[in-house]
């Protein structure tokens, strides 16, 4: 087997640029990358740099070492930081040499994943606008002004990375590339270019001469030496395309994003630990989360068509305000399990044991002796009860234990030991620290100034303002018949739109607004109207919210209007298709940059101690003070529309309080049984889809902080408010039968042959806080989640008084469900349960 696996091995490098003795060697076999001759298991996370700030970036990276990662993946955004050809960008959320630095100072490795196309739930899927209309071009296809512009950004990242001596073969951290993403589901529909684009991208890549080897995610016929990966919610069934490729899986993804208006899809972390448990069990050796720490899709710029860009973005927010894994503490015991078995699955044999019809055991044992299993309950809803190698294991349904020593279940991953963290948007006043003294600016409906053209015709909205601003003015006007008034008629204004959104004015009146979705940009609106006799204006407000990030063709994908009409009249409809419509790209406070600090004094803010309400394309500025504490801070846009924020000229982004529907696939529980998919376990059916939007803490100065906001349909500005995320308690539910043993001690050497000690609660408030109050305790029977756990018909009498006396007063404390903790067991026979929801203050 030994000489088997070493002419297995693959060797990728060309001779490696040695700096000093610190450079490594990464090559691959079948089992996994080596690095350093070593074969390696590796967990990743993803950390999107620009959807953070470089403030955030060492925390952020701190805790996914504390978690148990060894790497950092992120990709790498063409549109950010080329923005004209050849002109680059590379500062402040788009710094990527010191995001890589800070990576490097973490001790951890990177993943760096170029593509240039990353889709990635980003603006144009991260190529550049100004690349569509480069004559000839034709995106990620054989097509040479395509391939030359991708070629020299390339290039530019790994120079850049090579000047930093930061591939590992130049003794830095970065062990893996990618080009491309995710094209293998695209290539047939380019037809023989696809292919032969797709191979010149794998040739491409490697003549960079890394030092490291290259991935194609989702790219069956990713050309040796390049790996093709997974990308899914699973991918414990996934194989490369070559016996001599290791089995990696660029993609877990632990939520789906949520786009405006739609509820939220949220992955139970006890599926999330399924597929990884399941994965790792399968011969696979490096996984990534593909969740974004510190999420935010800060800009206009940045974001995909209609995907939030707020604190409701698709996962639960860690501590530091970010959208971040749920249950991070679950996986950690997980990742921390997984490695203890990490030699015996690199380096063993592995045999496949049936348990049963659904439940199964990949079992592995190396020559020194080591052994460790992975038992497997696939059924989706029955727990059961297996037999593996003559001892007993409780299997809950969907769900996989892990035995380090073949023996002791260290980890199940259905079993959730770890407290949950109940977090709540605390309000503060918008502190004025001028009371009474707002500004405001009211734009010109329709042409602001000199009208941009004209045409009797519809021009497409993105061939126009080519992404330099959301908005485009459509404008024309008609007469109406003094007749008309006593005819009877009732006139509808009809509005067909290739998307995303529109606002429609008559004489200077906001009449209402329409809007596609995520999944269909296109719309069509009828507006019952009023007209008057003689001239009558139409200003038509059409705004994009983001660009499609991906799909054939998809830089061909238009927006704006495409018909006008008026029916209702009895001499027939008015037909406005055709008419000389004037066009005027962006608003004015754009083309004035009142967003900006320095145009604070600017002559067009009017100071106005009660700013108007519910008063369409409004900008509203204030100044505010500094929320109080070191919690992180959303802006709670609830009593506004749609529109966009800024503090300190720094983008917060697009707002959009878009409610979505109250019958739109919500679920009233979330059973983490059975694979998931993107309709399961939704929330906020009826309630707005966006409210809080991150505002890092960085951004704000001492003193003189400025709140701009630009306020599209119209809102009361003196509602909205700053709110900090706290944690205001804490809850567990931990059980007699869960795995009990110290991961962090372990040593199969001195673990008796049940592996049995007593299963424990362990509770932690935040930093600086304490447990003020129990709220609820029960050891027996419970049942429930945490803020509604409910007593069963088996409940220890002191269990309410055991917790107080470990926890009270206390920052974190540990209760045991020994017995001699509890006194007599007054329910024999039943699995004790100890439930417990605590206050931090």
């Amino acid at each position: 087997m030994a000489a088997a696996a070493a002419g297995r091995l693959l060797l990728l490098l060309l001779p490696l640029l040695v700096v000093g003795a610190a450079a490594a060697s990464v090559t691959y076999d079948h089992r996994s990358l080596i690095i350093d001759g070593r074969r390696r298991l590796l967990i990743s996370t993803s950390i999107h740099y620009p959807r953070s700030v470089p403030a955030m970036w060492p925390k952020l990276v701190a805790e996914a070492k504390e978690g148990g990662a060894d790497c950092i993946e992120t990709y790498v955004f063409w549109n950010g930081h080329e923005t004209a050809p050849g002109k680059y960008y590379f500062e402040d959320r788009f710094d990527l040499v010191q995001f890589a630095r800070v990576v490097k100072d973490a001790g951890l490795y990177l993943m760096l994943r170029i593509g240039p196309f990353v889709a990635a739930e980003w603006n144009f899927g991260g190529l550049p606008v100004w690349l569509h209309y480069i004559p000839g071009t034709v995106f990620r296809t054989n097509n040479e002004p395509f391939m030359s512009h991708m070629k020299s950004f390339t290039t530019k990242i790994v120079d850049m990375m090579k000047n930093e001596q930061f591939f590992a073969s130049q003794g830095g951290h970065i062990i893996l590339a990618q080009i491309e993403n995710e094209y293998g589901g695209d290539e047939q529909a380019y037809g023989p270019g696809g292919k032969a684009y797709a191979m010149w991208a794998a040739s491409m890549a490697l003549a960079q001469n890394t030092g490291v080897p290259w991935t194609m995610c989702q790219q069956s016929d990713a050309p040796d030496p390049v790996i093709n990966t997974c990308n899914s919610f699973y991918c414990d069934q996934f194989e490369p395309n070559s016996p001599t490729k290791p089995k990696i899986w660029t993609e877990n993804w632990p939520g789906w994003f949520q786009n405006f208006g739609e509820s939220n899809p949220h992955r139970p972390p006890e599926d999330v630990a399924f597929s990884v448990a399941r994965f790792f069990g399968k011969g696979g050796s490096l996984q990534n989360y593909y969740v974004y720490h510190g999420g935010t899709n800060f800009g206009r710029t940045t974001g995909g068509p209609f995907i939030t860009t707020s604190y409701d973005y698709d996962a639960p927010i860690d501590e530091y305000g970010l959208r971040r894994l749920p249950k991070w503490a679950h996986l950690t015991e997980l990742h921390k399990s997984i490695k203890l078995c990490e030699h015996t699955l690199l380096y063993g044999n592995s045999t496949l044991l049936s348990l049963g019809p659904q439940q199964e055991a990949d079992v592995y044992t190396d020559h020194s002796g080591g052994c460790a299993a992975f038992l497997s309950n696939i059924d989706s809803e029955k727990d059961t009860v297996v037999t593996f190698r003559n001892k007993q294991y409780d299997l809950p349904a969907w769900s996989v234990s892990i035995l380090p020593d073949c023996k002791n279940v260290v980890f199940n991953s259905a079993k959730v030991r770890s407290q949950t963290s109940m977090m709540d948007m605390v309000p503060e006043t918008l502190q004025a620290s001028k009371p009474d003294q707002w500004s405001i600016f009211t734009e010109t409906i329709g042409i602001w100034d000199k009208k941009d053209f004209v045409r009797n015709r519809f021009v497409d909205h993105i061939n126009t303002t080519k992404d330099s601003t959301d908005y485009l003015w459509y404008t024309t006007s008609f007469d109406v018949d003094i007749s008309y008034l006593a005819s009877g008629n009732h006139p509808v204004l009809n509005i067909d739109s290739k998307g995303h959104a529109v606002h429609a004015f008559l004489n200077n009146i906001l009449i209402g607004s329409a809007y596609g979705n995520g999944s269909i940009s296109s719309f069509n609106v009828h507006m019952p109207i009023n007209l008057k006799a003689g001239k009558n204006d139409i200003a038509l407000l059409s705004m994009t919210v983001g660009l499609h990030n991906a799909g054939i063709h998809y830089e061909w994908v238009g927006a704006g209007l495409t018909s006008v009409n008026i029916s209702g009249i009895k001499s027939g409809t008015i037909d406005l298709s055709s008419n000389n419509w004037a066009y005027k790209i962006g608003l004015e406070g754009e083309h004035y940059n009142l967003f900006k600090p320095d145009q604070g004094n600017n002559q067009r803010w009017r100071p106005q101690s009660d700013p108007p309400k519910d008063h369409p394309l409004t900008w509203y500025k204030v100044n505010v003070d500094v929320p109080q504490g070191y919690d992180p801070v959303g802006l709670d846009m609830l009593s506004m529309g749609k529109g966009l924020a800024w503090l300190n000229g720094n983008a917060i982004g697009r707002y959009w309080t878009r409610t979505s529907s109250t019958d739109d696939r919500c679920n009233s529980s979330c059973n983490y049984r059975g694979t998931f998919s993107p309709d399961k376990c939704r929330t906020g059916c009826g309630k707005p889809t966006q409210r809080w939007y991150h505002v890092p803490r960085s951004w704000f100065h001492l003193s003189g902080n400025t709140l701009v906001v630009l306020e599209e349909q119209g809102g009361d500005p003196t509602k909205i408010t700053f709110s900090r995320r706290v944690a205001t308690s804490v809850c567990a539910f931990v059980s007699e039968n869960y795995p009990s043993i110290e991961l962090e001690s372990w040593d199969d050497k001195h673990i008796s042959d049940d592996g049995r000690v007593a299963s424990k609660v362990e509770l932690s408030c935040p930093k600086g806080k304490i447990i003020s109050t129990i709220k609820f305790a029960s050891f027996g029977d419970p049942s429930g989640t945490c803020r509604s756990y409910q007593q069963g018909s088996c409940q220890h009498p002191s269990s309410l008084s055991v917790v107080e006396k470990a926890c009270l007063n206390m920052n974190s404390c540990t209760v045991s469900l020994a017995e001699e903790g509890f006194g007599e067991d007054l329910c024999p026979g039943v699995t004790k349960t100890l439930a417990v929801e605590a206050d931090c203050s």
